[in-house]
């Protein structure tokens, strides 16, 4: 990306929106104190929170000028609407399943640099688990897949299909799971493969079929510079509307009666498939954490959407909660560990106090009898 697209990009996402009237805050779980500390400076570049338990929103705040209309670029928390949006073309039978190799949706664009049987053998599996044989790690600028190459390219789906492979690649001998390393342009061919195989544009199809019936209008999608959307994040949404998405997972995809995603998929979402850190595991796009407040005998499992800037859409479903935070604390070291202290220590307190004094929290029917979510690190082959 040049120089010029770049600050045009941070005008257009960072600088807070204002809002036209005052924004209407919800306090029913006491976290006026919340509220001042980030208003004093204590955490740095929020933008909106709220909190929904049971489907009623129990805070709603907006910081820095942001309001309810502000839609603000949550990075690669939109990775996790791509899984959403597969998922929705598997039940419409527009896709077989996730084993089908990648590449077998880019015939067009054929020959590939670096072809070969390992690349072949690249399923959808590989990339929604941010798993595959390619040579791609966003997390290091060395890697020649690292996302940031790719915007410097006039054809993104050309950059990311000529990835080479990583040579030392392999996969577990008894889960056949590769090792983790975080793909961006992995999840774009993902969006690419999607309305390949539904016949229309991604943002199309994730409007008519998810958005209109969650009464999400007007996202703001970055573009490719061959046109398409990009499916790898930095899509802008109110808070409201992550919110909306958090509660449709913990519903088992089920809004207003309508069974928006299927109930399988989002099963299989809640499915940790690889480690990715030594506290956190990933599955489908979507991220597990474990979270704890001060004093507590044990972690509440999260099920969470995640991305630069310290955004988190964290799904509780032992709690029957979704915690939305929306901030623009890009490119900082303690971006997270910002989010998840305002969850531990002043959001998740007060929905286990919540809990004590209404009606007790229960568990999404999601959760299996069986056992359920769980954030533990599963087993796998990690780099390096």
């Amino acid at each position: 990306m040049n120089r010029i697209a770049a600050i045009a990009l941070a005008l257009l996402f960072a600088a807070p929106a204002a809002a036209d009237d005052a924004p209407p805050i919800t306090d029913t779980l006491g976290l006026a104190a919340l509220s001042a500390a980030i208003d004093g400076g204590d955490y740095r570049r929020i933008e909106a929170i709220v909190v929904d338990r049971g489907g009623e929103t129990l805070f709603e705040d907006y910081y820095r000028g942001s309001g309810p209309d502000s839609r603000i670029d949550a990075r690669s928390a939109g990775k996790s609407i791509t899984a959403l949006a597969l998922g929705m073309a598997v039940g419409d039978g527009a896709l077989a399943g996730v084993d089908l190799p990648l590449l077998s949706f880019f015939a067009a664009e054929e020959p590939i640099a670096h072809d070969g049987d390992a690349k072949r053998a690249i399923t959808l599996h590989d990339a929604l688990t941010m798993s595959s044989a390619l040579d791609c790690n966003d997390w290091t600028m060395q890697s020649p897949g690292n996302e940031e190459r790719m915007y410097d390219t006039r054809d993104w789906t050309r950059f990311a299909l000529d990835i080479p492979v990583d040579e030392a690649y392999r996969r577990h001998e008894e889960s056949g799971q590769g090792r983790f390393s975080y793909c961006t342009a992995g999840v774009f061919l993902l969006g690419r493969v999607v309305e390949r195989a539904v016949g229309e544009p991604f943002e199309a199809y994730v409007q008519r079929r998810l958005f209109d019936p969650l009464g999400i209008a007007d996202p703001v999608w970055r573009r490719a510079p061959e046109g398409v959307v990009q499916t790898g994040g930095q899509l802008g949404l109110r808070a409201r509307d992550f919110a909306a998405l958090g509660r449709l997972v913990l519903d088992g995809g089920a809004h207003e009666g309508a069974q928006l995603v299927p109930r399988d998929w989002v099963r299989a979402l809640y499915r940790p498939r690889v480690r990715a850190t030594p506290d956190q595991s990933y599955g489908y796009l979507w991220w597990f954490g474990n979270f704890r407040a001060p004093g507590a005998e044990r972690d509440y499992s999260a099920l969470m959407m995640s991305g630069n800037g310290g955004n988190k859409v964290a799904v509780f479903p032992e709690l029957d909660a979704v915690v939305t935070i929306l901030s623009t604390n890009y490119n900082r070291r303690d971006m997270h560990e910002q989010t998840d202290a305002l969850i531990e220590n002043h959001i998740l307190p007060a929905l286990l106090a919540d809990c004590a004094a209404r009606p007790p929290c229960t568990a999404s029917p999601i959760l299996s009898p069986q056992g359920g979510l769980t954030a533990r690190p599963v087993r796998g082959i990690r780099r390096g």
